[in-house]
């Protein structure tokens, strides 16, 4: 039995979210693999953040996704982020993009759709050898995402 969390002076420690990074990443059209597998080549984009982080998005990235039978889509991307000074970033990014089976139609045409009707949101995970900005690999980043016709914006926020 899970113990109440007011037991024993237990509690659940609160989480912070501090913004980090907005990447603005332009994508090619979705390639559709069937069987509800398909993915998004990303063709470069931008970045910034924080503590002057800011730079491009590699071409070359791709997000694989899985359309469930629920019409949910489950999200993994993999790519690479350059800083104006050359210093590279691997990104890994897992999550979910949920939306009603009109929005979903509407996001599908490339139309403008308002994020409020959509839940698109990831777990984001940093790696880099530029020592300046190794704090990224010690880092848990959540995102917000949004899905235009040819750019995803996923707006970044650090756990703390």
């Amino acid at each position: 039995m899970v113990p109440d969390p007011g037991e024993d002076g237990d509690t659940l420690r609160p989480v912070a979210l501090r913004e980090l990074v907005s990447i603005r990443v332009l994508v090619r059209p979705v390639v559709d693999l069937g069987g509800g597998r398909r993915f998004v080549a990303f063709e470069g984009g931008t970045f910034e953040g924080r503590d002057g982080l800011r730079g491009t998005i590699l071409e070359g990235g791709v997000d694989w996704q899985t359309v469930r039978g629920d019409g949910v889509l489950e999200i993994d991307a993999h790519y690479t982020l350059s800083t104006h000074a050359g210093e590279l970033i691997e990104v890994r990014s897992t999550g979910l993009r949920k939306a009603a089976p009109e929005v979903a139609a509407r996001l599908a045409r490339g139309g403008d759709v308002d994020p409020d009707e959509y839940y698109f949101r990831t777990h984001v995970r940093f790696t880099t050898a530029a020592p300046r900005l190794s704090w990224l690999n010690d880092l848990l980043g959540i995102s917000t995402g949004r899905r235009d016709r040819s750019v995803v914006r996923i707006d970044v926020h650090g756990v703390q």
